[in-house]
């Protein structure tokens, strides 16, 4: 059945909008969205399962610095990287009579700390399985973001920080806060971005970037388009199992110099989230 929006316009299940609809409602940063209820026993189990399921590929283990994208280091060799940095081997070798493997110097790509936002949609679109699997992502994603900074907002209508930047990460905790928050309340997607950039600009390290899950279907708030630019990074993993805006979902990632990519169900998240995260 179709859906109506603010302004008249409808759009059905599984479709694509191509404006998102715009309210003069004002959102606010509540304490927490949480209804009273505890989530159902088999909810938990089913939404814990799919957790372990979104485990990221980890590179091999090596008994070298972990490598990656960001700065290019000058490092002592530790059997892997082969790209010699000639001058400082020179004078390392110069200094002792009797030169050591770690003398000889090379430059390897050593990944630096990121500052990583995660918005997370539980509106009332988002129910049933989507939410699970929000939820689910949540939880995984935050046990794989151990050594980056990481910050969590769940938004409907209004938003709650359920983590902030530089807060201790629990992913197990996360993941059952999610599932006490109830799917209800139209979809405001511009002030979670507001959040996000909040929480960034209080961050010295170089790499900030946002990731918003969510079906995109933005029934209140201003359109969010001009908030997705003001971002430094933003990368969509849009839900398309049912009503959705595919076209809104590739506008905030453009405008936010990131990547969209449309998830079915939960098979898809992992794969998606390491090719963001692979930049």
């Amino acid at each position: 059945m179709a859906a109506a929006g603010p302004d008249g316009a409808t759009k059905q299940p599984g479709g694509s909008g191509s404006a998102p609809g715009e309210t003069a409602e004002r959102a606010s940063l509540v304490a927490t969205l949480a209804g009273d209820a505890s989530p159902d026993p088999e909810v938990l189990r089913r939404a814990r399962q799919i957790a372990l399921r979104l485990a990221l590929p980890r590179p091999p283990r090596r008994n070298t610095r972990r490598r990656g994208p960001g700065e290019p280091l000058s490092v002592g060799w530790r059997g892997s990287s082969d790209d010699l940095d000639l001058d400082r081997t020179f004078d390392a070798v110069l200094a002792t009579p009797y030169p050591r493997d770690e003398d000889v110097v090379v430059r390897e790509f050593v990944r630096q700390r990121r500052a990583v936002v995660l918005l997370v949609d539980v509106s009332g679109s988002m129910r049933g399985e989507r939410v699970r699997t929000a939820a689910a992502t949540v939880g995984a994603l935050a046990g794989e973001f151990v050594r980056d900074t990481l910050a969590v907002v769940a938004f409907a209508s209004d938003a709650t920080l359920m983590c902030g930047l530089g807060q201790p990460v629990v992913p197990r905790r996360l993941l059952e806060q999610m599932l006490h928050i109830p799917a209800r309340g139209l979809t405001n997607v511009a002030f979670p971005l507001q959040v996000a950039r909040d929480q960034l600009a209080g961050s010295a390290l170089r790499e900030r970037r946002v990731l918003l899950l969510s079906d995109c279907v933005h029934n209140a708030g201003p359109d969010p388009r001009e908030f997705a630019a003001r971002l430094p990074r933003l990368d969509v993993l849009v839900d398309t199992s049912d009503e959705h805006d595919l076209d809104l979902a590739r506008d905030l990632a453009r405008l936010g110099r990131g990547r969209v990519t449309p998830v079915r169900d939960h098979r898809q998240v992992a794969p998606a989230i390491s090719r963001f995260f692979a930049d």
